[in-house]
């Protein structure tokens, strides 16, 4: 648990990686059980996912906050019922994921909006797809419009844009905009 707790109204961004920088994901099976813990966790807790991506060896959320508990509670559960289930899975012991997760707190509405712009692209960074709709395990194709989710909310922040279509734009016309690293690096 934190020793500050998570203000409630509060968007955050969580994120973690595999111990050793080892991969947490090993088939498409297990982003989808993630992905279901995270569904099942949301719903016993006030929890809002704005937006996430879950790459082979780290993840990325966009979590709001309710109650000032309940992200701590939800990672924890997430976290260990995840690591529990993978190492039954693989027939692997010890510690899945580095560490408890860590978290920035997104204070301002631009960083929000660079922000999910930066997980969206996450996969075509890293040279898994060339186009970040292309990554199954991401929420960039429920905000395109190409799938119909129910984990994310996403009109917080195509709200700041004229439609889905602008927003994809604006995520396909990264090398235009601020640098995202110096806006994340900024909210430190």
């Amino acid at each position: 648990m934190r020793k500050v707790p998570f203000e409630s109204g509060q968007y955050y961004h969580i994120y973690n990686r595999g111990n050793k920088k080892e991969s947490i994901f090993f088939g498409r099976d297990n982003y989808l059980f993630f992905l279901r813990r995270l569904q099942q966790g949301i719903q016993k807790r006030d929890i809002t996912v704005l937006a996430y991506c879950l790459m082979p060896n780290h993840f990325h959320l966009i979590l709001k906050e309710s109650s000032g508990h309940s992200i701590s509670e939800l990672m924890l559960s997430l976290q260990t019922s995840y690591s529990k289930a993978i190492n039954k899975r693989t027939h692997r012991v010890g510690h899945l994921f580095q560490g408890t997760f860590k978290d920035k707190c997104i204070g301002k509405t631009e960083y929000l909006v660079h922000l999910s712009r930066y997980i969206h692209l996450n996969p075509t960074l890293a040279g898994l797809v060339d186009l970040p709709e292309d990554w199954e395990f991401s929420s960039y194709r429920d905000y395109i419009r190409l799938r119909q989710g129910t984990l994310v909310e996403k009109e917080t922040i195509l709200s700041e844009f004229d439609d889905a279509e602008s927003y994809r734009k604006f995520v396909m016309d990264y090398q235009d905009a601020l640098n995202i690293q110096d806006l994340i690096l900024e909210e430190d």
